[in-house]
């Protein structure tokens, strides 16, 4: 089993690994800080992120095997499904804790996110398009729930925040597969929000959001110009 890896699932598996992680330190009692441990939490999951950019142009360049795309879905099940809705609920926690029907909408909300997070992931190599995404892209839905998060905006809009992302990874939206360069940039924000975290007025990571919503939002309306024409 272990001839059957290549470079790029080796990548892929580096991705999981970051994925777990980010749990792991949220429950962890190695970091007294709570701040501090959401802070490693995050940063884990943004560097899985850039992982699972890596794996698919290190695949491109020199080749994938034949258990690529499996593995890589299972990877991204780790990192951007099941780690970023554990980081969550651990941010909202302690708003929850006292209001039990607070509790049942962020468990409803999660429950839904990670179900579409599962469905995109089989499915998304069944139907892979050379030119564009079918549905919200998982990294991009990661990104812009991780970071309403980390910024703590309030409960109140959190919630639809998660059911709507969630739904559009499952939906028949279409969003540009992106170019090295622009790939590039998303990955020099987010080692930026890595590196300069909520200082400056959570510039970075602010940056970055928005980054990614213009993709979002500028991208359906990019395709559906495509289509017309």
């Amino acid at each position: 089993m272990i001839k059957l890896l290549s470079y790029a699932d080796l990548i892929s598996i580096s991705n999981a690994i970051f994925g777990i992680l980010s749990i792991i330190f949220l429950f962890s009692n190695l970091i007294d800080s709570p701040d501090l441990r959401f802070r490693v939490s995050f940063s884990f999951i943004l560097i899985a992120i850039l992982a699972d950019g890596l794996d698919g142009i290190v695949a491109r360049k020199i080749g994938k095997s034949e258990i690529g795309e499996y593995l890589e879905a299972m990877a991204d099940m780790t990192s951007l499904t099941i780690a970023p809705a554990i980081f969550i609920y651990f941010i909202y926690s302690d708003i929850t804790a006292y209001f039990i029907y607070k509790n049942i909408y962020l468990f409803f909300a999660l429950i839904l996110f990670l179900s579409f997070g599962i469905i995109r992931l089989a499915s998304f190599h069944i139907l892979k398009n050379d030119k564009f995404f079918i549905g919200f892209p998982a990294p991009a839905s990661t990104i812009l729930l991780l970071i309403l998060a980390y910024l703590k905006i309030d409960f109140i809009y959190i919630l639809p925040a998660v059911v709507i992302i969630g739904a559009a990874m499952v939906s028949n939206l279409k969003f540009p597969k992106l170019g090295i360069k622009i790939l590039f940039i998303a990955a020099v924000l987010i080692i930026l929000t890595l590196a300069i975290d909520k200082s400056y007025y959570s510039i970075a990571p602010i940056v970055l959001f928005t980054a990614v919503l213009t993709y979002t939002i500028g991208g359906a309306i990019y395709i559906k110009f495509l289509v017309k024409k």
